[in-house]
């Protein structure tokens, strides 16, 4: 075990049961002329955001942390996206603006498009898993759960887009899951206003979990000497 600095409260962390999941890091949510971007959404912090999670990803393979990406992803015919009846139909920002913008029909979160593709700087390595999703939380109609179960993970280290959506939505599910959901705060950007930022960190420091930056999660990984 290894004491991580985090707010609201130091905690002890066994790295050997302890996964990094990187939550949507697309195209779609992270570079110009995604998804993000098309509908008018600042991603000025995209590229810092990116370069945190190289560091911390790298430091993260080598102590032989466990690294996760979660995947937005649409089937070409959106089956899986639901039909009028389903709020992510009404809701899901991909869902509407393809309704809204003809010539963007086809093109948004869609499988094997660039939009759905994980940015290039943080392509997914040798032994990395990747769980493709089609709502906001990794946790719904995936086999997150039982893959985390079957490594016995505990601690869940969380970076990615969007702070305030797609992040809240599972590490929220992971509390509820009984896993201990730790958000590294500056490997994540915010879709809208700063204080939907502010609102995710806050509840999670109080409430669902934890708070903490690459630099100590880094620093705690080194410190690591299993």
């Amino acid at each position: 075990m290894v004491m991580l600095t985090t707010k609201p409260e130091q905690i002890d962390v066994d790295f050997g049961k302890t996964a990094v999941i990187v939550v949507d890091m697309q195209n779609a949510f992270a570079a110009k002329g995604g998804m993000f971007d098309l509908a008018g959404f600042d991603i000025t912090a995209a590229d810092e955001v990116i370069q945190v999670n190289r560091r911390l990803l790298e430091t993260a393979r080598k102590k032989r942390v466990k690294v996760i990406y979660l995947q937005m992803t649409y089937q070409p015919d959106l089956s899986d996206a639901g039909d009028s009846s389903s709020p992510n139909f009404h809701k899901e920002l991909g869902m509407v603006l393809m309704r809204d913008r003809p010539e963007l029909d086809g093109k948004l979160l869609i499988e094997n498009s660039w939009d759905w593709q994980i940015v290039d700087e943080l392509t997914p390595q040798d032994g990395d898993y990747v769980v493709t999703k089609s709502r906001y939380s990794g946790f719904v109609g995936t086999n997150l759960n039982s893959y985390l179960r079957g490594l016995g993970i505990r601690h869940v280290l969380f970076t990615g887009v969007a702070t305030n959506v797609c992040v809240d939505s599972t590490a929220r599910d992971a509390f509820f899951n009984e896993y201990w959901p730790i958000l590294i705060e500056d490997a994540m950007n915010h879709s809208g206003p700063d204080f939907n930022r502010e609102s995710t960190l806050w509840n999670f420091e109080h409430v669902f979990g934890w708070v903490t930056n690459s630099d100590q999660v880094i620093e705690a990984m080194e410190r690591d000497t299993n």
